[in-house]
């Protein structure tokens, strides 16, 4: 025993997980995970998989995962750590190879056309500005004569067509133009994994949440009321859109912060805390 499970085993009660918290968020079976925290690889379907699995209970737990996979390495035997079937590589690489060939020869023809097309195109324009640029241009303008006034104005005098006005308009003053707010979030403290924001200078309170990697997710009113369908792990791609105007407190639960982005009507909530796992709380103070 290298203590690899009780580190693990440690991080996660301390973390308030239990096994079937970890298995929603990892998606690892409770029973693998199990096997793991007493260093039991035995039901393990292979060693690539027992390295991946304590990598992920690592990271869901906040430990160094490079750390955890030492441990491994120095209990596990070696003949389970080498342990690896190299004969599938070549016949993989061969057809990737051979695929790759038949494509470029599918390819090089309709390359070779689309330069002809290319070619075409351009003889047939140079043609074209080469006969334009050789018609004489056509003088479509006929002289006017020149005519000279013999009675010119007396000296004196003021053209009417450049006397200015002797008084200017008086100038409309510019409407006033409304003051617009903008909203205010502020982050307040964390105390354990709750870090508290408020929100104010805005009458709408629209919440946007982005997945950008696997990570649990549930939102929450002040009566423990779930917002979204229900709370689980989403994956990369996933987004939650809810307009919560109507709502004083919301607290949203995120199992690893890296992997979710939080916007408060469009604008991006800055973590205030380092922890991978984290309830955001928003107190919206409508009005003020």
């Amino acid at each position: 025993m290298t203590g690899l499970g009780d580190r693990l085993r440690e991080a996660r009660t301390s973390k308030g997980y239990s096994l079937d918290d970890l298995q929603s968020i990892t998606k690892i079976q409770k029973r693998y995970l199990s096997g793991i925290e007493n260093e039991d690889y035995s039901m393990m379907p292979g060693s690539f998989y027992v390295r991946a699995f304590i990598k992920q209970y690592a990271e869901a737990v906040g430990l160094d995962a490079d750390e955890m996979l030492s441990l491994y390495k120095d209990s596990a035997p070696k003949d389970v750590i080498e342990k690896e079937t190299p004969q599938i590589a070549q016949p993989m690489s061969r057809k990737r190879g051979i695929s790759s060939s038949s494509k470029l020869n599918e390819t090089i023809p309709k390359i070779i056309v689309a330069l002809f097309i290319i070619v075409i195109i351009v003889v047939v324009w140079v043609l074209w500005q080469s006969g334009s640029s050789n018609k004489p241009e056509e003088n479509h303008e006929t002289e006017q004569p020149v005519t000279l006034d013999k009675n010119p104005p007396p000296v004196g005098t003021k053209d009417p067509a450049t006397e200015q006005p002797e008084k200017e308009e008086q100038k409309e003053d510019p409407e006033p133009v409304e003051e617009v707010k903008e909203q205010v979030l502020t982050y307040q403290s964390t105390v354990g994994e709750d870090s508290t924001y408020t929100l104010t200078d805005t009458d709408t309170f629209k919440l946007k949440i982005v997945v950008t990697g696997e990570t649990w997710i549930g939102v929450r009113d002040k009566n423990k009321e779930e917002l979204t369908d229900r709370a689980r792990v989403m994956n990369a791609g996933e987004t939650v859109e809810l307009d919560v105007s109507d709502k004083d407190y919301i607290r949203i639960r995120v199992g690893r912060t890296s992997n979710a982005e939080i916007y408060v009507n469009d604008e991006k909530l800055t973590y205030g805390s380092d922890k991978i796992t984290q309830n955001i709380i928003i107190e919206y103070k409508k009005g003020e």
